[in-house]
């Protein structure tokens, strides 16, 4: 009977030994931390003109006033109190979305000898400049804009104006612009760069402005 006895429990203990185990819980990993992201107050490409950038959560507001002032936010998170990063910061975080921006606009002015569609020496040795630059930009856009004094009627300056961008697009198109990049069009006395009576001649009007983009 005892021997029968030991034997069975020896069975019990030798089934629960090779038995399923359970397997051990895993304790939990760490929550990864909340998505932030980096704002940066950074200059206007174009005129370096500077602003101002508020920047608000929930639970606080932030502004930024100097060149390349910063905070950080994330969720449920107040940003983070202001502070400038270097260049090269800002070149790692942004450098790929900057290098996609297009070259600001760049305009000349080109002037004229008096009551003539005849450029000015120094406004001719524009030209290449003008035709280099074009040429470098992926998508260009070219306007020439007719510009006179206030000598003569307006409708005669509409025309001259008009004359005069059409000149600086046909030499553009000679020193090796594609033609089909430049848009002509004329303001006549409409838009003076200085100011005057009417019946004034005014050298610094009588222009084609050429805007590139």
């Amino acid at each position: 009977m005892t021997r029968r006895l030991i034997a069975a429990l020896m069975v019990v203990a030798g089934a629960v030994a090779c038995g399923p185990r359970r397997p051990a819980t895993p304790s939990p990993s760490p929550s990864p931390p909340p998505a932030s992201e980096l704002i940066v107050l950074l200059p206007d490409p174009e005129s370096g003109s500077l602003g101002r950038a508020t920047v608000t959560s929930s639970s606080a507001t932030v502004n930024l006033a100097g060149e390349r002032e910063a905070t950080e936010i994330a969720a449920n998170r107040p940003p983070t109190p202001p502070a400038p990063i270097d260049q090269a910061r800002v070149q790692q975080v942004f450098g790929d979305a900057l290098s996609t921006l297009p070259p600001p606009p760049k305009s000349f002015d080109l002037y004229f000898q008096f009551d003539s569609d005849e450029l000015t020496d120094a406004a001719r040795a524009l030209l290449p400049e003008i035709v280099q630059l074009v040429k470098e930009r992926p998508a260009p856009d070219v306007v020439a804009i007719g510009h006179t004094d206030t000598t003569g009627s307006r409708a005669s300056n509409f025309q001259l104006g008009l004359r005069r961008a059409a000149r600086v697009r046909d030499l553009l198109v000679a020193t090796g612009l594609d033609a089909a990049l430049v848009t002509v069009m004329s303001v006549g006395e409409t838009d003076p760069l200085i100011q005057t009576p009417d019946e004034t001649r005014e050298p610094r009007n009588r222009r084609v402005e050429v805007a590139i983009r």
